[in-house]
């Protein structure tokens, strides 16, 4: 019998509680949602977005669009101000975006607006920014938040034993056993020995691999692997004289980024010949 594919989708996380997902962005209990709709544009179609289709006394009907990074990037704040646009044209209603990150990147400073200005004209636009290592553990369980209970390892006080086992509790009493265990043992990983995770979830590494979340975790760790790979190629021939441009050419790299990595070496064997 073919093992049924993991679908760890933001849509299908959403979609487990989605009045308390939205009541716990926005904080004013009368929000209730509507509807989750697509986020297919005309141009362009977003797996990692939701929009959530809500209704207010004091608001109105409104969008609440909702982008789920694995780690944040520079290019997220661009893309917050494009989809948050084509959003409100589409559906001609106001719209309340929010970044969700759930990994912290150490050197990334996480930015909440998207600012542009060019030949006297300004671009701007603001969005709620969530980190998921900042949210506190218990805010899941005390609000129904079933959407976070497979990231509850990597949030605030949610890496030990006892509280995974409690995520996982809250997973199966709710009818939600299978790809999302997986998605919590994978976090869960983080934080605890592999061995120890999967004598509690009983870790389904073949149905984890199928999820697209994880797919994504290896493609970039593939991608920083080739780069990590390219730059080693790039300070080997800085070593043999080579000029920064034909280096630039073969690699790929930008002429910024070899000098940054000539830098570098130049510091290396420095701090090397001083001891």
């Amino acid at each position: 019998m073919p093992k049924k594919k993991a679908d760890i989708s933001t849509k299908r996380l959403i979609s487990l509680a989605p009045n308390e997902w939205v009541q716990w962005l926005m904080e004013p209990s009368q929000i209730e949602v509507r509807e989750i709709i697509s986020s297919e544009f005309q141009w362009v179609s977003r797996e990692g977005d939701v929009l959530v289709k809500a209704y207010s006394p004091d608001l109105g009907e409104f969008l609440i669009l909702n982008e789920l990074q694995l780690r944040y990037n520079q290019k997220v704040p661009r893309r917050m101000r494009a989809y948050t646009a084509l959003a409100g044209e589409k559906y001609e209603l106001p719209v309340y975006p929010v970044l969700v990150n759930l990994l912290e990147a150490s050197s990334e400073s996480i930015s909440s607006s998207f600012s542009e200005e060019f030949a006297g004209l300004r671009s701007i636009q603001d969005y709620r920014v969530i980190n998921l290592w900042e949210v506190e553990v218990d805010i899941v369980f005390e609000r129904n938040l079933s959407t976070l209970l497979p990231f509850v390892p990597i949030l605030k006080g949610g890496g030990k034993e006892q509280v995974i086992r409690r995520a996982l509790r809250e997973l199966r009493l709710q009818g939600q056993p299978g790809e999302l265990e997986s998605m919590l043992g994978f976090f869960a990983t983080y934080v605890l020995d592999t061995d120890l995770v999967q004598q509690i979830l009983r870790l389904d590494m073949a149905i984890l691999e199928q999820s697209p979340l994880y797919r994504e975790m290896v493609k970039r760790g593939e991608q920083r692997g080739e780069q990590r790979t390219t730059q080693r190629v790039a300070t080997n021939m800085l070593r043999l004289g080579m000029a920064w441009e034909q280096i630039s050419e073969v690699t790929g790299l930008s002429v910024e980024e070899v000098a940054r990595l000539q830098q570098e070496s130049s510091a290396s064997e420095y701090s090397n010949s001083e001891l």
